[in-house]
């Protein structure tokens, strides 16, 4: 991945430019000392001006008014707040006729930020002064005082805290007045430029120490840069909060979230004093030192699933490549690519009116249907369906490309869904709450509407990751759960008449996938990459969990991996220097899978005596007492030397009764047996005193 930069020859402003915001997707206002505000259409080429301000007035941050207001979305921005040294902020519309003007502070009014749902506006100034302001502009309250400058504010992703700059301190105030504040040293120098994503939750910041950093809400350093040869004057993160954008003296780099830079540029532009995102997190633009605009867009993102390579070349071109026979294809659209997703034998594209999805069999002939809303932020894919967020609503679409449902539950804010807070799969959907990060929500695929008795999935702790197991009947469906404690949990989805059984099955786990064709999860465990070839042991027999555990030494993956899928026998991880990592694991768990889901257990036998390997004896015990197959589960657990389960398993002549007592639950076997066994042996003595007289009764 990388950025495609473009700049005029000559700049069109005439001073340094101080900040620049998107009105849609192809136009961008941008403001400059030069007290011109000009627009840009990228769809034309063409710069026209917009307004010449009075020439005592120098602006130094815009920000446009939200599009999404309280669900209901605005089909382009109509009013902005331009902030300038003459301790004023400006209620601006979108002909750049000054609505209103606001004394805020004493000297300049250094930053200017609409919350999420536009109620509310924060400035910050050159006074140490922090303010709320309503929509009209009026003040609400004044939330800090310091001593030095704030050089930069950002609202948390729920509106309900601040992040602001004091020298080297970052600061994070929450809006309640008896709520604590929470403050870090952040960096060597003062601190220019704040970022706080919605979506992941992550802070970036910048500094005179030349250095950029990443940091979680609770002020944990995750990442910190080398240092540059400049200060390092903005940061921007982008809408979905997967990448960000860093800018220098002369210097623009695109960087993962975890950190790592995929791509520096270096053009000229002099110091990039802002930098601002488009809506649908293609394009960027940066307000330039020496009065220049830069636009750059993403491009040579790629996508791989099993012997498919595929990139994206141009904005509306797309190359794919089979590396086993190194055949070729181009794929062309209408419009630029804002999200793809390549999974389950399907490319699934959408641009910013529609939606493409290909089959890997034959890419010639796409199907192809239209999108309400174009901003697409997510797609999911199971092996049935797709599902897409958008920033109205949730939607699961069969690969024909019918709509099959939409999903919904109260407060759902689809603006802030990502990857570890929805998972699909064939019959079930799971989104994690926003509000309350305990709280799991999950829909029927095929009808959206909740499961069961509609209650949602409750745990103790707040949770960090969702993934439902994507094999099986709908009945077995399961979900493994990582909390914010790194411990992982496994629970079924359907419940009968009680409450979800909730069992551990890992520690310290950092990131999950499960596997595309069978039950079968992998992880990382504090320093072990782990496999769990059959999770599901836990809820018949838990001793037996660890004998079905694969584990290996996670250090090639370095600090902070993460796996991105679990296809077929390979793990692909992502190091945290942004390097691929394939992992293989061995395929004869998902074979002893397939054999149990179809009966086959004289197979199953013959593949564990075969492969000679104590987790896959464990794996059939706990598959054939699941499956009450009585006779395999005594062989496997002899195989582990669990010779005393065997010996309770072991029954050549069931009776009613037992057969009974099997069907309650599998925790209860070993005593039903146990329980059947005395009276078997009670029966063969009281039937060694009787013989004669039942045996002349019957001649009779």
């Amino acid at each position: 991945m990388r950025l495609k930069t473009s700049l005029l020859k000559e700049p069109k402003h005439k001073e340094l430019v101080s900040c620049v915001g998107w009105t849609t997707a192809d136009e961008l206002y941008s403001c400059s000392e030069d007290h011109q505000i000009l627009r840009w259409n990228l769809l034309t080429s063409e710069t026209s001006l917009v307004v010449k301000l009075q020439e005592d007035l120098f602006p130094i941050d815009l920000h446009w008014f939200p599009k999404t207001v309280g669900g209901k979305k605005q089909a382009q921005a109509e009013i902005f707040v331009l902030t300038s040294t003459d301790g004023k902020f400006h209620l601006a519309s979108k002909m750049g006729r000054i609505e209103k003007s606001v004394e805020a502070h004493k000297g300049a009014v250094l930053a200017g930020r609409w919350n999420y749902d536009g109620t509310a506006l924060i400035t910050a100034g050159e006074d140490g002064q922090i303010k709320i302001w309503s929509k009209s502009g009026m003040l609400r309250s004044t939330l800090a005082q310091q001593g030095s400058p704030v050089y930069s504010v950002a609202w948390g992703p729920d509106s309900d805290r601040i992040l602001y700059t004091s020298g080297r301190l970052l600061i994070i105030k929450p809006l309640q007045p008896s709520a604590k504040l929470l403050q870090w040293k952040a960096h060597d120098g003062i601190i220019l430029k704040v970022d706080w994503n919605s979506v992941n939750d992550l802070i970036l910041s910048s500094g005179e120490d030349c250095k950029y950093k990443v940091w979680d809400s609770y002020g944990r350093l995750l990442y910190t840069s080398s240092s540059h040869d400049y200060p390092v004057t903005s940061v921007s993160w982008s809408p979905d909060g997967e990448v960000f954008a860093v800018g220098s003296f002369n210097t623009l780099r695109l960087c993962d979230k975890t950190g790592w830079s995929y791509a520096l540029e270096k053009p000229n532009t002099g110091s990039v004093f802002s930098l601002a995102w488009s809506a649908d997190g293609t394009q960027l633009a940066g307000a330039c030192g020496n009065g220049h605009v830069i636009f750059a867009h993403v491009v040579e993102q790629r996508w791989e699933w099993r012997s498919f390579e595929i990139t994206l070349t141009k904005r509306r071109t797309m190359q794919v490549r089979n590396v086993v026979n190194d055949a070729g294809d181009v794929l062309e659209f209408r419009d630029r690519v804002i999200k793809a997703s390549l999974a389950h034998g399907h490319l699934v594209v959408t641009t910013s009116l529609q939606c493409y999805v290909y089959s890997a069999t034959n890419w010639n002939t796409p199907l192809i249907f239209d999108l309400k809303e174009g901003t697409v932020s997510l797609i999911v894919q199971a092996e049935k369906h797709f599902l897409l967020v958008d920033g109205t609503g949730v939607y699961v679409f069969s690969y024909e490309g019918r709509l099959i449902s939409t999903p919904r539950f109260p407060g759902m804010r689809t603006d802030i869904l990502n990857a570890q807070s929805v998972s699909l799969s064939n019959d079930t959907i799971a989104i994690r709450d926003k509000s309350d990060e305990k709280v799991i929500f999950l829909f029927d695929a095929l009808t959206g509407k909740a499961l069961g008795d509609g209650k949602p999935l409750t745990h103790k702790m707040e949770v960090v990751e969702i993934a439902l197991d994507q094999c099986g009947p709908s009945s077995d469906r399961k979900i493994a759960v990582i909390d914010k404690n790194r411990d992982l949990y496994l629970t079924a989805v359907h419940r009968l008449y009680r409450e979800h059984n909730i069992c551990k099955i890992g520690t310290m786990v950092h990131t999950m996938a499960w596997n595309d064709s069978a039950n079968i999860l992998c992880g990382i465990q504090d320093t072990q990459f782990t496999v769990w070839h059959y999770p599901s042991a836990v809820f018949t027999d838990k001793d037996l969990l660890p004998k079905t555990l694969y584990m290996k030494d996670a250090s090639e993956f370095s600090r902070a991996p993460h796996i991105l899928n679990y296809v077929g026998t390979q793990v692909t991880v992502r190091r945290c220097d942004g390097s691929l990592v394939y992992s293989s694991v061995s395929p004869y768990p998902a074979l002893l899978h397939e054999y149990s889901a179809s009966s086959r257990w004289e197979d199953a036998l013959r593949l564990c005596r075969f492969a000679k390997d104590q987790s896959l004896w464990a794996c059939l015990a706990g598959m054939a007492m699941a499956n009450r197959e009585l006779t395999t589960a005594e062989v496997a657990y002899a195989a582990i030397g669990e010779g005393e389960m065997g010996d309770e398993i072991h029954s050549p002549t069931p009776n009613e009764h037992q057969i009974d007592r099997k069907a309650l639950d599998p925790a209860l076997i070993p005593l039903s047996l146990d329980i059947t066994h005395r009276e078997r042996q009670e029966s063969e003595r009281a039937s060694e005193g009787g013989t004669h007289t039942q045996h002349s009764h019957s001649v009779e």
